[in-house]
């Protein structure tokens, strides 16, 4: 077992336990994913007009010999491409719209903000927090070592106070959080970015009830899921076998299997009001579009506020 110390300004990392599983890091598994979406991230950032701009996700995707082959520049995007311009385009317009939910729920007052599977995300440095605003990244020790690694190479100094909690979101991870100074009666701004697609149904209902009870009135969440199992005619789309066969990233196989839970009816019977939407509810202002057998329409992107007083429960769409 490995602890994260103090590695950077503003940053802290105490010691936790964490499972025994064995950590790929970024190189294999779903680590692997938060590569394809910093690239993604790096590309968006070198478009004119950009949805959204990362100037650290280069960093993190060439610290990683194993992308070396990836473009690094739009110019390097042949025209439809399935990853590098229909996917990367996705993950640029899921980054902006989510940036706006967390600088929405700052600007109303909340000042801690929580990133459950934060991967390669940099928001704790890139966005402009209001003062006294607190990031918590939680993930795996071997992701946040490889993160940490290349932002003190680069003397990153987070804008908001950042705090690292390594550990795996499939066990408790509650105690390791408010350890490192989560305050629950105030509330909290939660993101859930790329997390829910590849838990467990049963650990994706853990998660939430266990943030619901750290989360004060006022508190936010945000996070994504697919309705369903795609048909297989959208599971044979050139998204999933370009990311598997160019850049062995097989995410069909890493999507957790079976019947997804109705996460937004659990959270709406805890209080919370929620808003469940599809990227292209966001598309006019972007360049995502709608395609036969879209292998993104089974996507939604849910919003929720906890509150008190009546209770709707939400069901999917």
């Amino acid at each position: 077992m490995t602890a994260l110390g103090t590695t950077s300004p503003g940053t802290t990392g105490p010691a936790h336990p964490a499972s025994a599983r064995p950590d790929p890091g970024v190189e294999a598994g779903v680590g692997r994913t938060a590569l394809l979406v910093a690239n993604a991230r790096a590309l968006e950032a070198r478009r004119s007009e950009a949805l959204a701009v990362d100037p650290f996700a280069a960093h993190f995707v060439r610290a990683s010999p194993g992308c070396a082959d990836w473009p690094d520049d739009p110019a390097r995007v042949v025209p439809g491409d399935p990853v590098w311009e229909r996917l990367a385009t996705y993950f640029a317009l899921r980054t902006r719209v989510l940036d706006d939910h967390l600088l929405a729920a700052t600007a109303a007052g909340t000042r801690q903000v929580v990133l459950l599977g934060a991967g390669l995300d940099s928001r704790a440095h890139r966005l402009p927090w209001p003062a006294g605003t607190t990031v918590w990244e939680l993930d795996r020790p071997e992701v946040l070592r490889f993160k940490q690694r290349v932002l003190d190479r680069l003397d990153a100094a987070p804008t908001a106070h950042r705090r690292t909690v390594p550990v795996d979101l499939r066990d408790d991870w509650t105690g390791a959080l408010t350890a490192t100074g989560l305050d629950p009666s105030r509330p909290v701004a939660w993101l859930a970015e790329g997390l829910f697609l590849y838990l467990p149904a049963e650990s994706e209902l853990a998660v939430a009830t266990a943030l619901d009870g750290l989360s004060a009135p006022g508190s936010t969440l945000a996070y994504e899921i697919k309705t369903g199992l795609e048909s297989p005619t959208v599971r044979a789309a050139p998204v999933y076998a370009d990311a598997r066969e160019r850049l062995g990233v097989d995410l069909l196989a890493l999507f957790a299997p079976g019947p997804r839970p109705n996460t937004a009816a659990t959270l709406a019977a805890h209080g919370w009001t929620t808003t469940v939407r599809t990227p292209f509810d966001h598309a006019p202002a972007s360049r995502l579009r709608t395609e036969p057998h879209d292998a993104l329409a089974a996507n939604r992107w849910v919003t929720c506020v906890k509150h008190t007083g009546a209770r709707t429960v939400v069901r999917l769409p």
